[in-house]
């Protein structure tokens, strides 16, 4: 089989699973009375007696979107579930990822594009109706993917070697997509010049990961690290250059109000496993507060509000492919609850409104 057919038959599976994906959000808004979603009774998550979170108030329409982590045939596939109640029987999509976001009209789903020799991954872009737009091939493991508030620009991070940021030799490349061009805007943030005062930072060993975008979609925050240290970063896509701002933050996260950024904080305990706090920053002051959650978060956290953050924890406290999303006050009230039970990458999706057209 030619390159070209393979490529073109690679387009078309994918097309085909996008377009179920899309079928089962059209069912899930045509069920006028849902039923209880079977697997979610018994997934109390890592914590005995966990809580799950009351039903949450959301526009009409709104779901949350997620990769299913239930552990059958379904598991890794896109799904979604009604915000307003996640007990709800959720949907599941026929596409795979290995995270997702969503943001104004525009999805990108991070996805196993093929196994051989070498394994390969896609970033596949979707638009409100889980249709595909674009395929960007990828040039290693998926890590981490947030698109900015307007759709329009998304950043990726794959692991080039290594998989995971508890070992301290792994090298990341992250890159931003115009998600309405098919195009990267930055292929490598290797590119940015990057300053600590007056100085470059130019570590030998640098890596870059966990971008978050500002409002203006231009602005934003990600983790830099070098010589065994990790910092907060806000530069410009525009501008390719950005500032270091604050000391041993991981995977950023911007508030919806841009007031404040959650993060993973590694607290290191002798020849213990690597723990990560969560912890908020307030950019104003630069003042810290670490959040009542007690087990380790591995996770680029999500804003469900400018007062909630959600993440993902194993569903049993030995690790477990099976997880389990959660939710916690950063005002530092109240304890973590059980949101969407054998979840993950979950992000919230709005149906765009009426008679508005995605710039294309």
């Amino acid at each position: 089989m030619t390159r070209g057919r393979i490529l073109g038959f690679a387009t078309l599976c994918l097309a085909s699973a996008l377009a179920a994906g899309a079928y089962a959000y059209r069912a899930l808004q045509r069920t006028s009375s849902p039923a209880q979603n079977e697997r979610a009774g018994g997934a109390a998550g890592n914590s005995p007696g966990a809580v799950v979170a009351a039903a949450l108030p959301g526009p009409p329409g709104a779901l949350f979107l997620f990769r299913n982590t239930a552990i059958d045939s379904s598991y890794g596939r896109l799904a979604t579930a009604p915000i307003e109640n996640v007990a709800d029987r959720r949907v599941i999509s026929m596409l795979s990822c290995e995270r997702v976001d969503y943001a104004a009209g525009r999805g990108v789903c991070l996805a196993l594009a093929g196994r051989g020799v070498m394994t390969t991954y896609s970033a596949i872009v979707f638009d409100q109706d889980f249709q595909p737009v674009f395929t960007l091939r990828l040039g290693g493991i998926p890590s981490r993917v947030r698109v900015a508030p307007d759709g329009r620009l998304a950043a990726v991070t794959v692991f080039v070697s290594g998989h995971s940021y508890a070992s301290g030799n792994f090298s990341t490349v992250t890159s931003i997509i115009d998600l309405h061009k098919g195009s990267y805007v930055i292929p490598n943030f290797e590119a940015l010049a990057v300053w600590r005062g007056e100085q470059r930072f130019e570590a030998v060993d640098r890596n870059f990961w966990g971008v978050t975008f500002a409002r203006d979609s231009d602005t934003f925050y990600a983790t830099v690290a070098g010589g065994g240290l990790t910092h907060l970063i806000k530069g410009t896509v525009s501008d390719q250059r950005a500032t270091v701002l604050h000391d041993d933050v991981e995977c950023p996260s911007l508030s919806p109000d841009n007031k404040r950024v959650a993060f993973k904080r590694r607290v290191r305990e002798g020849s213990a496993p690597v723990h990560w706090a969560l912890a908020v920053l307030d950019l104003s002051t630069m003042d810290e507060v670490l959040l009542r959650e007690a087990h380790s978060v591995d996770d680029q956290v999500a804003w469900l509000d400018n007062d909630r953050i959600m993440y993902a924890l194993p569903a049993t406290e030995g690790g477990s492919a099976e997880m389990n999303t959660w939710v916690i006050d950063v005002r530092g009230t109240g304890s973590p609850r059980l949101l969407v039970p054998q979840s993950y990458s979950t992000v919230v999706w709005l149906p765009p409104p009426d008679g508005r057209a995605l710039p294309r």
